[in-house]
């Protein structure tokens, strides 16, 4: 227990919680199941995790899931509150967003400039 305690200390100081929970107020609950999904597939023991479809080894999931920051988390929950799909796996879901975060999280914004400029004088 004192392992999951401490590594949730860590990913809540990584991800700058309070501040998060002082900007999404009214999606606390949000964060916090984020939270715990990711405190739950750290703490896990097993060779593999499943992400997307695909089996990673689980100390590269681990190791990305503990490298996430607050800019991360925004992210997710901005997509998430901007999603209009039906999802019959949320955990699994929010697992891949969390996982894929920082490799495309410039791409995203970087499209949405694109989209915001275009046909600007």
């Amino acid at each position: 227990m004192d392992e999951i305690e401490a590594y949730r200390a860590l990913i809540l100081e990584n991800i700058e919680y309070d501040f998060i929970r002082q900007d999404y107020g009214l999606y606390s609950s949000d964060l916090d199941e984020i939270v715990e999904i990711m405190v739950e597939t750290v703490c896990a023991r097993r060779k593999y995790t499943r992400v997307a479809g695909s089996d990673f080894p689980h100390e590269v999931v681990k190791s990305r899931l503990l490298k996430l920051n607050g800019e991360h988390i925004r992210f997710v929950m901005n997509c998430m509150k901007e999603n209009t799909t039906k999802i019959r796996n949320i955990k699994q879901y929010l697992l891949t967003a969390l996982f894929n975060a920082p490799t495309t999280i410039g791409n995203y914004y970087s499209s949405l400039v694109n989209h915001d400029m275009y046909g600007s004088p």
